[in-house]
């Protein structure tokens, strides 16, 4: 991190600028201002300076068929989370409804993908705040086997997306009505000796987390997350929250509204007027009676009591969510029977369809208008970041009076700890934060 000192003579005596430029382990670019006067937090930004990228404009006009590859490059950590809500939203349009060993499939390749994320995040980008390293490289000079340990369980994700999807970035054979080719059973029994080494990692992994001193806060969520009546959401469920919501994706848009604020290129989302948390945290809080035993009894060992209110516990709920994906993998390996064809036959018709699947970082929602011929007409796509920008600025806010007498850098510091808690997925740069920090009236 660099950091640097900026002085505006006129306003010198009553404002103080600090500029952090450049910091690491979080996915984009964008920056934080926080105007301070006489003592009280004021003002919370955070901007996001990248331009916008217009996926949802230049997917018009595309044939269905084309959505699910060009939304996995909306990101390279989670492309399987936008490849899922199209194609359920598309789904919808047509009529068809995936079940059996086609479904069964994409959830194991979701599972994939939340193992590869959560393990990156958990090991390269949150755990060095913990144990007081500026990266996952430095911190893997005194760390070397717990760094191999996250490194493998990556790895252990990224080949179940590799055999399901084609390759682990960027997956290419998720299509509408299922997939261009499914594997056989004895590529599946392959992966399961790692992901037998996987499931064991996890626990430790569960148990090292909740080892780390933690701060002290409690702020009062809104967890909003999907909820399914028989398992652990990924790709279905009715929208809860933990105010007493329960909908369908298709009411989605009724009561959650994106709005653009002045100094930000990504929207904002909020239920009813308000801001929520989308993610691990919400997931785990909303759906704990779904974990497996095993997740259970490991957090129980830890003395982890749910729910988490914690925001710095969400490094706990990816753990655990790895160590539950890995289980998921291999029961759904261990019952898989290939499907009579990879696909299921799709008729084209008009009209609007709607989604939310559970991406690693909260629920993301799409909508699709398809004409007659196929053509998309329409498309809306509410990524989980969006939906959690407006409750970071108010964890900021809250947490920010007990950093007051901290110097400048240190503040800064601890607020890119706060928005790591987060795991923002601006977009897939490696830098994210400008810290502006303003002191007025002494303070």
């Amino acid at each position: 991190m660099k950091g640097r000192e900026e002085n505006n003579p006129a306003q010198m005596k009553n404002t103080r600028t600090i500029a952090v430029d450049l910091v690491a382990r979080v996915e984009g670019e964008g920056a934080l201002r926080v105007t301070v006067k006489d003592g009280t937090v004021q003002v919370v930004e955070l901007r996001i300076f990248e331009p916008p990228r217009f996926f949802e404009a230049f997917l018009q006009g595309r044939h269905y068929s084309e959505v699910p590859d060009i939304v996995a490059r909306i990101c390279g950590i989670c492309p399987v989370a936008y490849q899922m809500s199209a194609v359920h939203a598309i789904e919808q349009v047509f009529g068809l409804h995936v079940d059996g060993a086609l479904r069964d499939l994409r959830r194991l390749i979701y599972c994939g993908e939340w193992i590869e994320s959560h393990a990156l995040h958990v090991y390269m980008l949150q755990a060095p705040d913990f144990l007081g390293y500026d990266s996952g490289i430095a911190m893997a000079k005194d760390h070397a086997a717990v760094v191999t340990r996250g490194l493998r369980l990556k790895k252990a994700g990224n080949a179940i997306m590799t055999l399901l999807g084609g390759r682990s970035v960027h997956p290419v054979s998720v299509k509408v009505g299922g997939f261009t080719r499914v594997p056989t059973r004895r590529e599946l029994e392959a992966l399961k000796d790692e992901l037998f080494w996987a499931r064991d990692a996890a626990v430790e992994t569960v148990r090292w987390v909740a080892g780390f001193e933690y701060p002290e806060f409690l702020p009062d969520y809104n967890y909003v997350a999907l909820r399914h009546p028989d398992e652990y959401p990924f790709n279905e469920g009715q929208v809860v929250a933990s105010s007493g919501l329960q909908i369908s994706a298709n009411e989605f848009e009724q009561y959650f509204i994106e709005h653009q604020v002045a100094y930000s290129n990504a929207l904002h989302s909020t239920l009813q007027g308000s801001p929520y948390l989308v993610g691990p945290l919400a997931r785990l809080n909303l759906n704990q009676e779904h974990l497996t035993p095993l997740a259970k009894q490991v957090l129980a060992d830890r003395g982890m009591v749910l729910p988490l209110r914690n925001p710095f516990h969400g490094i706990i709920a990816r753990s655990v969510e790895i160590l539950y994906a890995l289980e998921e993998s291999l029961r759904l390996i261990e019952r898989y029977e290939p499907p009579p064809a990879p696909a299921l036959p799709v008729v084209v018709r008009p009209g609007t369809g709607m989604a939310c699947t559970e991406a690693p970082r909260g629920i993301l929602y799409q909508r699709y208008k398809v004409d007659g011929d196929g053509l998309i007409r329409e498309a809306k796509i509410v990524p989980p970041t969006s939906q959690n920008q407006s409750r970071i600025e108010q964890d900021l806010r809250q947490f920010m009076p007990r950093l007051l007498d901290l110097p400048d850098k240190q503040i800064g510091l601890a607020c890119e700890r706060v928005i790591r808690c987060y795991d923002p997925c601006i977009s897939c740069a490696t830098h994210f934060l400008h810290l502006d920090i303003r002191r007025e009236g002494g303070s």
